[in-house]
């Protein structure tokens, strides 16, 4: 029987992701008035330039999808509709329809005027582009005389 040490260190980190997790989309669903009926993943990358949102949406068109930014908060909307098909014809109905609203809290270095998306095969790609830092200005010092 092999021995395995526990951590409950990342336990609670999963809980907690878990937890907020729950709030964030009970509450963004109360505040936007959207029963969430799916929910796409999103994955969230930052490098020097860019911070990138990788939003899962199979199925969807640039038409179903409604992105805004509003005090800071970057908020995805859209719907997958159910086809035009009896539903009595299905013997199962496992993918998710409906609404979904995702937001986000933007980092304060964020350009909001160029923001770009794209949507291919399924997959929607926001990039929000970072304000360039300005370089500390250099003094040079004289020697007086």
């Amino acid at each position: 029987m092999a021995v395995v040490k526990w951590d409950p260190l990342k336990d609670l980190m999963t809980i907690q992701e878990r937890i907020n997790r729950l709030f964030d989309d009970t509450l963004s669903s109360k505040e936007s008035g959207i029963q969430n009926d799916w929910i796409p993943p999103v994955d969230v990358l930052e490098t020097d330039k860019e911070v990138l949102l990788i939003v899962e949406v199979p199925g969807l068109k640039e038409a179903d999808i409604d992105i805004q930014i509003s005090d800071n908060i970057l908020t995805i909307r859209g719907e997958r509709k159910l086809p035009d098909v009896n539903k009595e014809s299905y013997y199962r109905l496992e993918r998710p329809y409906g609404k979904f609203s995702r937001s986000f809290q933007l980092p304060e270095n964020i350009d909001v005027n160029k923001v770009k998306a794209n949507l291919k095969d399924g997959i929607l790609k926001i990039i929000l582009e970072k304000i360039e830092k300005s370089k500390p200005k250099v003094i040079e010092v004289i020697k007086e005389d």
